[in-house]
């Protein structure tokens, strides 16, 4: 599902709404008349969708994720995803603990473009790096990133990440994947290279490493890595199957 398909933004216009608009054969933005027959879309209603469409469409081609993070629901935000994919960050970090005020953060790694860069503490990991990272994306993606991972790196490395977030967490909850990351890999299938690890591994791992075992660095960053690299797999399967029970059913297909 695109950005294009959708009417939610509107002032006046909710699921039920939109939904009717789907149904009555406008499906994208370039089919909305208004004169359409539809409940919910008085005159009024229809001047602000044609006001938003046209305010929305010269955003969307200037490729600006940032306008419709603002104008879409939370909730909603996962139809971001299929126009900004190629632009998305899919991103994770170790820690040495749950306590971003205490804790170190030890590795992150970031995907994008079929691409993955590991960043390690005391190596490359610097405030610098990190926005220079997220200034190359329109759109991140994290999973429970918005408590956990965002958080920590704005306090750990005293910066403001500002850029559009999916945390997969909630739309996978919509489609009933509840619980951490590795559950939620193994219920849609998605298959790991390296025996199953977790966080207080990691953190076993970086101590291990503070003591003179690269071997352990290897481990933990390729851990971290695979953990980056499934977010794009979750994230198409997430935003597929929401596609399928949102807007399929909607327009009979």
């Amino acid at each position: 599902m695109r950005i294009e398909n959708s009417f939610i933004p509107v002032e006046g216009v909710g699921e039920t709404t939109e939904r009717r608009l789907w149904e009555r054969g406008v499906r994208t933005w370039d089919e909305f008349d208004p004169a359409v027959d539809v409940a919910g879309v008085g005159s009024t209603t229809a001047d602000r969708i044609e006001s938003f469409i046209a305010e929305a469409r010269a955003h969307l081609d200037d490729g600006d994720a940032a306008y419709f993070d603002r104008r879409f629901p939370s909730g909603e935000r996962w139809r971001l995803y299929e126009d900004f994919r190629e632009r998305t960050c899919f991103f994770d970090i170790e820690t040495t603990g749950l306590d971003e005020h205490r804790d170190r953060v030890t590795t992150v790694s970031f995907h994008q473009g079929g691409e993955t860069t590991t960043l390690v503490a005391g190596r490359d990991l610097t405030a610098d790096r990190i926005r220079e990272r997220f200034r190359e994306a329109d759109l991140l993606a994290t999973f429970n990133g918005a408590r956990f991972d965002v958080p920590f790196l704005e306090t750990s490395f005293g910066i403001d990440v500002d850029t559009p977030h999916l945390d997969l967490m909630y739309p996978a909850k919509r489609i009933g994947l509840s619980g951490g990351l590795k559950p939620i890999e193994k219920q849609i299938g998605i298959e790991r290279d390296r025996p199953d690890l977790s966080g207080r591994d990691a953190v076993r791992l970086w101590r291990e490493y503070e003591r003179g075992d690269d071997d352990a660095l290897e481990t933990l960053v390729s851990y971290n890595r695979e953990d980056t690299e499934n977010l794009r797999v979750l994230a198409d399967a997430v935003c597929d199957s929401l596609h399928r029970d949102v807007f399929e059913p909607a327009i009979g297909e």
